[in-house]
C-alpha cells in the first residue's frame, strides 16, 4: 500500500504548510477542506495517517477522528489544534483514540518524525494482522489434517530433543502425499 496521508483542516494555508513540511517526504498526500470531504476521501482510498484541525465548521476534529477510528481502526489518528483546550485534547484523546496531537504552530521535526512513526507503525501492526490470519489459516489447515489423519500432527521428541516423527508404513506416507499434492 502506498504511504498514503490526509489531511484535514479549513484553512487553505494550513494545508499548504504541512505539504511544504512533507515535501521531501515519500507520502502520497491528499487533502480535504473539512472532515465530510474527509470521510467521502476515505470511502474511496486507505490512508495510513489522517491529520486533522480540531476546530472546524460543521463537523470538528475530535468527531471526525473517532468515525475515523469506527470505521478504519488501521488509520493513525493525528489531531492539530490552535486552541489549548484541555477538554478538546480529553475529548479527542479518548473518542478517536488519538496517537499524537499537536498545538499550532508545530514543530516541522517533531510532527516528520511523528509521521514517520506512525507510518511505521502501521506497516507493522498490517504485517502483524497479516501473520496472524497466516497462522489462523495454517491452525485449521492442521486441524482438517488431524481429522483426516488423526495423530499426524502430534510431536514427539527424543533423548536430545529433536523431533522424531512416528513409523509410518509407505502406504500412509503415499496417501498423505497425495493429500499434499
Amino acid at each position: 500500500m502506498t504511504n498514503r496521508i490526509l489531511l484535514v483542516d479549513d484553512e487553505p494555508h494550513i494545508i499548504s504548510a504541512l505539504k511544504r513540511v512533507l515535501l521531501e517526504e515519500p507520502y502520497e498526500i491528499l487533502s480535504a477542506a473539512n472532515a465530510e470531504e474527509g470521510l467521502k476521501l476515505m470511502e474511496s482510498s486507505r490512508f495510513k495517517v489522517v491529520i486533522s484541525d480540531e476546530r472546524m465548521p460543521g463537523m470538528g476534529g475530535a468527531e471526525f477522528l473517532s468515525i475515523v477510528r469506527n470505521s478504519h481502526p488501521e488509520t493513525i489518528r493525528i489531531l492539530l489544534t490552535g486552541y489549548a483546550s484541555l477538554e478538546a485534547a480529553m475529548t479527542a484523546v479518548n473518542g478517536g483514540e488519538i496517537y499524537r496531537f499537536f498545538m499550532k504552530p508545530w514543530n516541522d521535526l517533531e510532527l516528520i518524525l511523528a509521521i514517520r512513526t506512525a507510518v511505521e507503525r502501521y506497516d507493522l501492526e498490517e504485517e502483524n494482522r497479516r501473520l496472524l490470519a497466516l497462522v489462523k489459516r495454517q491452525a485449521r489447515e492442521l486441524r482438517a489434517m488431524e481429522e483426516r489423519f488423526p495423530g499426524i500432527t502430534g510431536i514427539e521428541r527424543d533423548v536430545d530433543g529433536s523431533i522424531t516423527l512416528p513409523e509410518m508404513s509407505e502406504e500412509e506416507m503415499e496417501q498423505i502425499r497425495k493429500e499434499c499434492g
